[in-house]
């Protein structure tokens, strides 16, 4: 059994990674022989998890049925808690994302309890969205900024938040009642990372195996991928970058100590540089997208005060930047959140930087690229993990009675 559910992940991950195979070549590039193929194959489709797409002829012979993914029936479901915005990303087991959406709050005002509840609110409705439309739900990763122990799925602090010692898990299973899918908890610059990974093997660096990910938001998240994996160090609290003690020391950082980097290149030390108090860029309530828009504008403008506080986020950054890259030596350094769309004011500062301060030559072969998943990296990281067990272990899923009844149900 052990080695049926191994083979049976071996042909779905296989399916993952191409956009659709005959069973042929499952069979040629996973070494498995053709008959055990077919039966696997027979089981994945009847699990629903792929299924059977058109025709292509090679050559010689009988047109083959080319096999790939199923998008339609199962999702990994992931959430993000934000200091401005609760945000929800539903990801089909093919990679579509079937559903998305961002709320804009501020959490910090509104407290641990007010905030689970209006995500609670959220999933719920989610959540009777994908059942109505025959989805099933794998799993539910909530992404937050701070430490937290995985495995309780408890926050331990999350400064920026002003939470200590929440129970996520459990408020969120409090809230949503039954619910038959695992639900974990972890830091949002870990899921950020883990998402960024996926893009930049997906994109120009197929071969890439370590990685920075660095995602501003109200402070900056670091995630680490060394050899292909996500370092979470000892205790699961590595990667909080945002806190090595490098900027001023007068700066006050969101967790209480001073001179900490992320209170030079979080968010809310841009927009107290760029803009008064009273100017709504700055007013958590609104879409954080439309307010970084706004900031944007007055950039392509030439507002000075927008430029020059661009410059020193942009200068900040680039130095730990290179604190980073001097310690773990990455092919490539991913900026993300906050720091993308604001990326062609930031990007030459921090080249810059990173010149003056890397000490191996051409900054260690390190390459800075802008990743293009906003600030839905988090979340989609979320979703992407909670899809990971089935991925591992087919068998969890089985969705075939359900097929059969919407196939009946469509041809009735």
């Amino acid at each position: 059994m052990a080695l049926r559910r191994h083979n049976l992940a071996v042909v779905l991950d296989f399916l993952r990674a191409t956009e659709g195979a005959s069973r042929a070549r499952v069979a040629v590039e996973t070494g498995l022989n053709k008959a055990t193929v077919s039966s696997l194959v027979t089981e994945l489709i009847d699990r629903g998890l792929i299924e059977e797409a058109e025709s292509v002829r090679g050559g010689i012979g009988r047109p083959g049925q080319i096999l790939r993914l199923d998008g339609g029936r199962l999702c990994g479901l992931g959430a993000e808690i934000s200091v401005d915005y609760l945000a929800l990303m539903a990801l089909a087991v093919n990679g579509d994302v079937l559903a998305e959406t961002r709320l804009p709050l501020d959490a910090v005002a509104m407290g641990a309890r007010g905030v689970l509840d209006v995500l609670g609110n959220m999933l719920v409705s989610a959540l009777a969205e994908l059942a109505g439309a025959g989805v099933h739900v794998a799993g539910l990763t909530v992404a937050v900024p701070g430490l937290v122990k995985v495995e309780p799925g408890v926050i331990a602090v999350a400064p920026n938040l002003g939470w200590r010692d929440i129970a996520v898990i459990d408020e969120i299973r409090a809230r949503l009642g039954r619910a038959e899918f695992p639900i974990r908890v972890d830091n949002e610059a870990n899921l950020a990372a883990s998402a960024c990974y996926a893009e930049v093997l997906a994109g120009a660096h197929p071969d890439v195996t370590d990685i920075v990910s660095l995602s501003g938001g109200a402070g900056v998240g670091g995630g680490v991928v060394s050899d292909g994996r996500l370092l979470r160090g000892g205790r699961g609290f590595g990667g909080e970058v945002g806190h090595i003690p490098i900027g001023p020391a007068d700066r006050v950082c969101g967790c209480g100590r001073t001179g900490c980097w992320e209170s030079v290149v979080g968010l809310d030390s841009l927009f107290d540089a760029a803009a008064a108090p009273d100017d709504p860029v700055r007013d958590r309530s609104l879409d954080l997208v439309a307010r970084l828009d706004s900031l944007t504008a007055r950039a392509q403008a030439g507002d000075p005060r927008t430029l020059t506080a661009l410059a020193e986020v942009g200068t900040w950054l680039g130095r730990g930047a290179a604190v980073l890259i001097n310690i773990l030596n990455p092919d490539v350094l991913v900026l993300g959140g906050y720091f993308a769309p604001v990326s062609p004011w930031l990007l030459p500062l921090v080249d810059r930087e990173l010149d003056e301060h890397v000490m191996a030559p051409e900054t260690g072969g390190c390459q800075v690229v802008v990743s293009g998943l906003g600030f839905a990296a988090a979340v989609r990281g979320g979703a992407q993990t909670s899809l990971e067990a089935v991925f591992a272990d087919p068998t969890l899923i089985d969705l075939g009675p359900a097929r059969e009844l919407a196939r009946k149900g469509a041809t009735s």
